[in-house]
């Protein structure tokens, strides 16, 4: 067999196999590497460059050497599952860099980090200002969560009590002009239904790139042809003007009328009808 097809063939089996090492090992392999899987991941990709191209030796050795390597982590990950100390043994604990609203300097020289460091990582975060941060954590994968001081904390509509729509995953239901046929059962819609909101639109499900349902059952597209303007939808825009102008209507007619019990009939409905419109409106805005 010709040196070069020998290589080719023992790339090919190594790629597979560290495919499948890698696979089993799960996706943190590819994301938070702790100790155990950064020394894993170079050692195995190296025994397999090797393998490949060392034509001395042979193909199953290096398989054997790769699942031992795969075997240490494997393990050591299964153990810490249900074990903290192994855990933070072999995964490490996070090290505290601000704490109360002050740098601590020795662990920043126990992690061999800089204060410039530490500064272009809080600007990763968009915090410009250590006086900002009211604490400071470097996990184990060496990313910086930070938390910030009550007064800089971006205001939520929760500390306004504010009521605000509920928020549910979007089914996309048209990708690449084809009918995703389950997403579109998970949103509770039809196929006659999604034809009927593109011909809303004027568009057909051919020239639709990606076609998505929110959870409150509305359409939005973007098609392959980026010069075509879309409508955005309008069906919650429509229920509210039309709430809006039901109540309007009724306060006319409590202007309009001599009528006393109709007066008061209307005025009462006016009322009930703006109590629906203040609890509605937020879901509607959105």
């Amino acid at each position: 067999m010709p040196d070069w097809l020998s290589i080719a063939i023992r790339s090919l089996v190594l790629l597979i196999a560290l495919f499948f090492f890698t696979k089993w090992l799960g996706k943190k392999q590819i994301s938070q590497l702790s100790y155990f899987e950064y020394i894993n991941g170079i050692t195995i990709g190296s025994i397999a460059a090797e393998i490949s191209t060392g034509l001395d030796r042979h193909v199953s050795h290096g398989l054997i050497g790769m699942g031992v390597w795969f075997a240490i982590p494997f393990i050591m990950g299964f153990i810490s599952l249900n074990s903290k100390i192994v855990r933070d043994f072999a995964e490490g604990k996070g090290t505290v860099f601000i704490q109360d609203g002050k740098v601590m300097e020795d662990n920043l020289k126990k992690e061999k980090y800089t204060i410039d460091e530490l500064l272009a990582k809080l600007r990763n975060k968009n915090v410009f200002q250590v006086a900002d941060v009211e604490f400071a954590v470097l996990e184990t994968d060496g990313s910086l969560s930070v938390l910030l001081k009550k007064e800089n904390q971006p205001v939520t509509a929760k500390v306004l009590n504010l009521a605000v729509a509920p928020i549910k995953e979007p089914q996309t239901v048209i990708m690449d002009g084809e009918i995703m046929h389950e997403p579109l059962s998970s949103s509770g819609h039809s196929q006659n239904w999604l034809e009927t909101e593109l011909d809303k639109m004027g568009v057909s499900i051919e020239n639709v790139f990606l076609g998505q349902v929110d959870s409150y059952g509305q359409l939005t597209v973007d098609l392959f042809d980026d010069k075509i303007k879309v409508p955005s939808p309008q069906e919650k825009p429509l229920l509210l003007a039309t709430i809006k102008k039901c109540q309007a209507d009724l306060e006319l007619f409590a202007l309009q009328t001599n009528n006393q019990s109709a007066k008061e009939m209307y005025q009462k409905n006016s009322e009930k009808l703006q109590a629906v419109l203040n609890k509605v409106a937020p879901y509607l805005k959105s």
